[in-house]
């Protein structure tokens, strides 16, 4: 049944006798699912909650009937978004807000939708949709598995501070090091590394405060991609850039959600209602220039005789490009399907083009150019 079939059909009916473009939410409700209409019943009864009722209780199906001829799949269509943006009264701005009597866990997926979610119709769209299970377990996962390693190499060198320092740190088959290119696993592994606590600290907290929130939000496929897309990107540009240089740490994927969460938030201004958002942001701006600035010094201090270069900080650089570009993209298609996206294959395809520039780069550059790498440990 299309849009026509659907108004003709409420008319017959004279469920609206007098033209006004207004029906019961309920008849509406129970007319769609009588007629076997191709529309996902839950996400129906959502579109009908946060559709503008008068006082009556009425809904104005001219808004909704164009959603008929569309068959809404787990992802919301691009018709489903124009519907409820072209919609002529706006949402109510405060009904998560003032919702009563949540529970814990409740409030915190309440609070997680304020502060990713910029758009009224998104939040109670996640609030009311969202399920417990899976729970956000790669970002946890990612950060337990970094907190045990660095222990473990704490341990083993008794020091917790600045490890690259240690002769021995550079050992380790996790580390990227230039002059074992070859082992292409370092290319992602080095993220499990750490300088000393003062690094791990600062991204297992980002990770945990900024990470989670997005995981529960876009999910796991879509962190997890832009998360090791960072990780990636940070070591091939640290191969390109500064070739003597090893690097450690997992900056590249959390500056890659930093990034992208922070230009998705400056992009919403607006609509994003998180609480001191300004200082926020001031604040976060602040940290991640800090940990650049660490990042800097260290690879330029003096090294000692047998460790050779620090790790590089242009990982931290790479994986904010990421996150600006594929991040953002991400981000701003909540609920929405990738591949409908223009700007997601634009950004693939320079992503592809950027890797097969670093590989081949990998494979030849550095004998065409006489690089004099540091001894591999």
């Amino acid at each position: 049944m299309d849009r026509s079939s659907l108004l003709q059909l409420i008319q017959e009916q004279q469920l609206d006798p007098d033209n006004t473009g207004f029906i019961g939410a309920d008849t509406f409700t129970g007319l769609v699912h009588s007629h076997e209409l191709p529309l996902d019943p839950a996400k129906l009864d959502m579109l009908v909650a946060l559709a503008q009722s008068n006082e009556r209780g009425q809904v104005c199906y001219q808004e909704l009937v164009d959603l008929v001829s569309v068959t809404i799949s787990s992802k919301r269509s691009s018709s489903f978004k124009h519907a409820i943006a072209n919609g002529q009264r706006a949402l109510p701005r405060d009904g998560l807000l003032d919702e009563p009597g949540l529970g814990v866990y409740k409030r915190f997926v309440r609070y997680v939708a304020y502060e990713i979610l910029p758009r009224e119709v998104d939040r109670h769209w996640y609030f009311y949709r969202h399920r417990s299970c899976p729970p956000p377990v790669f970002m946890a996962s990612v950060t337990l598995a970094q907190i045990v390693v660095f222990l473990c190499y704490g341990a083993r060198l008794n020091k917790w501070v600045l490890q690259t320092y240690h002769p021995e740190y550079m050992r380790s088959p996790l580390v990227y090091h230039p002059g074992h290119r070859a082992r292409a696993w370092r290319f992602l592994t080095y993220m499990f590394m750490h300088v000393g606590l003062e690094q791990l600290g600062f991204n297992a907290l980002l990770q945990l405060m900024i990470g989670v929130p997005l995981e529960m939000v876009h999910g796991l496929l879509r962190i997890s991609l832009l998360y090791l897309a960072g990780v990636l990107a940070g070591s091939l540009t640290v191969s390109i850039t500064d070739m003597r240089a090893p690097v450690v740490g997992g900056s590249g994927g959390v500056y890659a959600l930093c990034s992208a969460h922070l230009a998705n938030v400056v992009m919403n201004w607006a609509g994003m209602r998180c609480p001191y958002k300004l200082l926020r942001m001031v604040l976060a701006l602040v940290c991640m220039s800090s940990e650049v600035g660490r990042a800097v010094w260290l690879r330029f201090s003096p090294p000692l005789p047998a460790s050779g270069p620090q790790p590089s900080f242009m990982a931290h650089l790479a994986g904010a490009v990421v996150g600006v570009s594929m991040g953002l993209t991400i981000l701003r298609s909540y609920e929405e399907r990738l591949r409908d996206q223009c700007g997601w294959w634009v950004v693939l395809l320079a992503y592809g083009t950027f890797l097969l520039f670093a590989i081949f780069w990998n494979i030849f550059a550095y004998d065409l150019l006489g690089a004099h790498i540091p001894p591999p440990p």
